[in-house]
């Protein structure tokens, strides 16, 4: 900076809010990372359910398929207001409990509530005045999605002060703060296999026979005994780590307090959005686009299974068992990225650094989400028929091959997801820690670019699919594209973190 920027002349501006110095605590060991980390096990099981078995449910209760991925605007539009603004407040919470343990606290009580609702909401739409053998269930319908918000807005309140608590521990090393994402990325996997474990087994509901109704069927009372299990391994790890590991009282310095309250949350947001580095938009572009390659497989890859690779219809039994199925290929997914996210850090020292990593295995995601074509052609086309007593044709399960393929598909996206859901948020927080910019915002303004191509692929995407006979292959076909052009952006946009040229023996640039 020049000279006449420092005269008594020419003061500096008041500080953003946005830059928020913080006093910078010490490293905590990696043990506490890890159990805060371990949270995103107790989330992603949820997380996993959904993904797994909601969009079949809200089939079941009466929602069209056109119409099902409007139900999924629930997340983007709650994570789009919800994340950035509990970031920003859990920025400047001076509880004597800490900034982020508070708001971790509520997120999973909320997380309770909101199951009650989903796992109920035939049961309350029934006795409510639904009629029991209608195809579509208005009052079900309502709740569900009542549930769903408080779902999300749980989920969202959760995640953003996670992630910014690992940056807390780690303090302002880079390698500490990839480290912790990775870990935290590995938990993810660790839910998803307990929860696409949970939601490929059909008999589940036989440990809780009460959940089984007249107005739930099997499949229903599968989901409520699931998310039993979800709230039990919630309220655990977050107990465990709200007890474990402490955080200091956050006390702000006297001029950062009274130049920030006055402002709303909103003006802040686009002041902050409006100072930030060129760094953080090209990650904010390529993390949009790396988006709208994920979302349509993550909302339609078990309808997929049941559909196009199995050849059933909505609620018939052929359907439920390719549902199962592809709960079983989200589970092989989880263990291969829970294994995966654990070399991250070494091999982004292998291949010259992270984005490299990730522009390599946005490429994967591009051939994989294209290799569904391929696959749903080769079910077509060897597909067989049973005829049954009363004169229906039924299909017959697809070939082994086509089975292998289908499963080959979800396990080798593994190695991409984990990707995804470390490297963008480690990057963040690096990318903050060099601005001097509030951790929680930070995380919170990158998921705007997360939430928003959502909200873009949740309103076209079943349209667009409908023009095409109902098929999920349009969807995925767009996603390849996205991938491809976010693997060219990640290698030839996205910076090195300055503190990556600095690592020494890694080989990066």
């Amino acid at each position: 900076m020049d000279a006449p920027l420092k005269t008594d002349k020419q003061p500096p501006p008041p500080p953003s809010t946005f830059d928020l110095h913080q006093h910078e605590p010490p490293q905590r060991p990696i043990w506490q990372i890890i159990i805060v980390a371990s949270i995103a096990a107790g989330v992603q099981f949820g997380w996993a359910l959904q993904l797994s078995l909601l969009t079949p449910y809200v089939q079941l209760i009466g929602v069209p398929h056109v119409w099902s991925s409007f139900i999924w605007l629930c997340g983007p539009i709650s994570g789009m207001v919800v994340q950035p603004v509990v970031g920003y407040y859990s920025d400047r919470c001076t509880s004597r409990f800490g900034r982020r343990r508070p708001f971790i606290a509520v997120g999973a009580f909320l997380v309770g509530i909101a199951v009650f609702f989903i796992g109920y909401a035939a049961d309350i739409g029934v006795s409510t005045g639904d009629n029991l053998g209608a195809p579509s269930k208005p009052r079900a319908i309502a709740i569900f999605v009542i549930g769903f918000w408080i779902l999300d807005v749980a989920n969202n309140t959760l995640q953003g002060p996670c992630r910014a608590f690992i940056a807390d521990l780690s303090g302002s090393n880079a390698s500490k703060i990839r480290t912790g994402n990775a870990v935290y990325s590995f938990f993810m996997g660790v839910g998803n296999v307990l929860g696409y474990a949970a939601g490929s087994y059909p008999h589940l509901y036989k440990f809780a026979p009460f959940t089984k109704t007249d107005a739930c069927e099997v499949y229903c009372a599968n989901l409520k005994a699931c998310f039993f299990i979800s709230i039990a391994l919630l309220a655990s790890v977050t107990i465990l780590a709200c007890a474990l590991v402490s955080e200091d009282q956050y006390i702000p310095d006297p001029d950062e307090d009274k130049s920030g309250k006055n402002l709303m949350f909103f003006a802040e947001m686009f002041r902050a959005l409006k100072g930030l580095s060129r760094p953080m938009w090209i990650l904010l572009l390529v993390t949009c686009l790396n988006w709208i390659a994920w979302f349509p497989f993550l909302l339609y890859d078990t309808d997929w299974m049941g559909k196009e690779v199995y050849g059933g219809e909505v609620g018939k039994p052929m359907y439920n068992r390719g549902v199962r199925a592809g709960a079983l290929g989200l589970m092989l997914n989880s263990v291969v990225s829970g294994l995966f996210s654990l070399l991250i850090e070494q091999l982004s020292r292998w291949t010259g650094g992270v984005k490299r990593v990730w522009g390599g295995l946005n490429f994967v995601l591009a051939v994989s989400l294209a290799m569904t074509v391929l696959v749903t052609k080769m079910a077509e086309s060897s597909r067989q028929f049973t005829t049954l007593a009363d004169g229906t044709r039924e299909p017959l399960p697809p070939s082994t091959g086509v089975k292998a393929g289908a499963l080959g598909i979800f396990a080798v996206l593994g190695a991409p997801l984990a990707v995804t859901f470390s490297v963008p948020c480690a990057l963040a927080s690096i990318f903050s820690n060099d601005s001097g910019a509030g951790q929680g915002l930070s995380l919170g303004v990158l998921n705007l670019a997360i939430v928003i191509p959502q909200m873009v692929v949740s309103v076209l995407s079943g349209p667009w699919d409908a023009l095409f006979g109902g098929s999920n292959l349009p969807a995925f076909v767009v996603g390849a594209g996205a991938a491809a052009i976010s693997g060219i952006f990640a290698f030839g946009l996205l910076p090195t973190p300055a503190s990556e040229v600095k690592i020494s023996g890694g080989g990066m640039h």
